[in-house]
């Protein structure tokens, strides 16, 4: 199945007029809304790159971004409209903002003092709009941010965001630092998608950037690269510029700071200071106009190699109450026995948690080297397909959308990936299929279920269905094996 749409195709009403962009993480066409539903602004669509050489994380990022920005509200995100299924015809229809991209105004840097405070005060009010929402970003960089004529700031683009209610999409992606590269947060190099001041550390360097002209860490190109700010301190911009005042470098370099408990606690703070410069507490960092030396930078580096940077639970993101629920499910598989005594079990679990979270999960292995012209011989299409397995498995259950997840995770060692998996998203209990006495390891849940026993963060519960000669019927309940 392929994604890609044309200009003049009409999709659920929606008429498609021009592509308006094209990259990783999918397409945005600009279309006219159908007449019978006229919008009172001007539409976007986007759409995630299924087929040949199309990355598997922008079906990933299409989901987050579709079950993330319906949730949130206010002028500092656009409006989502509507939306298609996955496994039938992906899409998410929005508003199309009006103003001018950061990224524009950021080819004019460096700017004057006051505008970058004006500037980065509007964005700091978008953060914390979404923080309050209880979503951190992750992906802030002058393409994904916005200044509407009135000059509030929009942010775009929640593909790499996290709700703090719901399962983390992204979790899986354990090797891939989520985010841009010259403004990724040192904690997001370490896997780490938990705290809201990632994104404050993002505002640090788009601040530096307006003020200087240059970003603060350069443009890595590779992820030894962008390791480099777990221990390096970045030019000072009054060394760049020496007309940036005190008070400002005060503000971005606490943005910046490696270290999350040396950072501004809320954007609503950053955005305060910005506007009350006389209010700005100055320290040693407002005075720097030296660039670090060899010796302090190599102190940092050897300390780096010893201590990751110290994670403090941000208070904007409280944990949840509802318990996390993970189920493993074989889409490699379909026709195994094991489904139906698997849905009968989470079926009677989730009776008892009605606050519940559920992650439906498969680990699937790599697609043949090579990608082939069908659509289910590409890594994209292969992981959409088991994605939409997943929610055929999941659809009997007649689950709430708000309270369930699919993951699709391509790895060559499943046990060890769902055992990351539960430990990024806090899991209560880990349900899976046990082997019988007599299975052999057809499938991977099967020789995979004794090291998640063995290892997992939380409960487990192994579903066991009859030995081989007994009726299996609908009525039998499913043996439950709890280690």
């Amino acid at each position: 199945m392929s994604t890609l749409i044309h200009p003049g195709e009409e999709i659920d009403g929606y008429t498609v007029e021009s592509c308006l962009h094209a990259g990783g993480n999918g397409y945005i066409y600009r279309v006219r809304p159908p007449p019978d539903r006229p919008s009172p602004f001007p539409l976007l669509m986007k759409v995630p790159g299924v087929g040949p050489g199309e990355p598997t994380i922008g079906v990933v990022s299409f989901e987050i971004e579709q079950n993330v920005l319906p949730l949130l509200t206010g002028p500092h995100v656009p409006q989502a409209v509507a939306s298609g299924d996955l496994a039938a015809r992906p899409y998410l229809v929005m508003e199309e903002i009006a103003g001018e991209s950061l990224a524009t105004i950021i080819e004019r840097a460096p700017l004057p003092p006051e505008d970058v405070a004006r500037i980065a005060a509007a964005l700091a009010d978008a953060v914390h709009s979404i923080h309050r929402q209880d979503v951190i970003h992750f992906d802030l960089k002058p393409e994904n941010c916005i200044l509407r004529p009135g000059g509030e700031a929009v942010l775009i683009d929640f593909g790499f965001a996290r709700h703090a209610r719901y399962p983390d999409l992204l979790a899986e992606e354990t090797t891939f630092a989520a985010g841009s590269a010259a403004y990724v947060s040192p904690e997001q190099l370490n896997s780490n998608r938990s705290d809201r001041r990632s994104d404050i550390f993002a505002l640090g360097a788009l601040m530096y950037q307006l003020a200087t002209g240059e970003t603060p860490f350069g443009e890595p190109e590779s992820y030894t690269g962008m390791r480099d700010r777990l221990w390096r301190v970045p030019t000072p911009p009054r060394r760049l510029r020496p007309e940036v005042p005190p008070w400002l470098q005060e503000v971005i370099l606490n943005c910046l700071e490696t270290r999350i408990e040396r950072r501004y606690a809320s954007a609503a703070h950053v955005a305060f200071d910005l506007r009350h410069p006389d209010q700005v507490k100055l320290t040693r960092r407002a005075s720097l106009t030296t660039a670090p030396g060899f010796t302090r930078q190599l102190r940092r580096w050897w300390h780096s190699l010893r201590h990751s940077p110290l994670i403090v639970p941000s208070p904007a993101m409280p944990p949840s109450g509802a318990p996390v629920i993970m189920v493993a499910v074989d889409t490699e598989h379909l026709d195994d026995e094991r489904h139906p005594a698997l849905q009968r079990a989470t079926r009677q679990i989730l009776s008892q948690n009605p606050e519940y979270r559920l992650m439906v999960v498969s680990a699937i292995g790599a697609a043949p080297l090579g990608e082939g012209e069908r659509i289910e011989d590409t890594a994209s299409g292969r992981h959409l397909e088991h994605r939409n397995r997943l929610s055929r498995w999941a659809g009997p259950l007649k689950l709430a959308r708000t309270h369930v997840s699919l993951h699709v995770i391509i790895s060559d060692n499943p046990a060890e990936t769902l055992l990351d998996l539960a430990r990024a998203n806090h899991v209560d209990l880990f349900v899976l299929g046990a082997p019988g006495p007599a299975d052999g390891a057809i499938a991977w849940w099967r020789s995979a279920a004794s090291t998640v026993s063995a290892n997992a963060p939380c409960s487990v519960h192994l579903v066991r269905v009859p030995e081989r000669g007994n009726a299996l019927h609908e009525s039998d309940p499913a043996e439950p094996v709890v280690s």
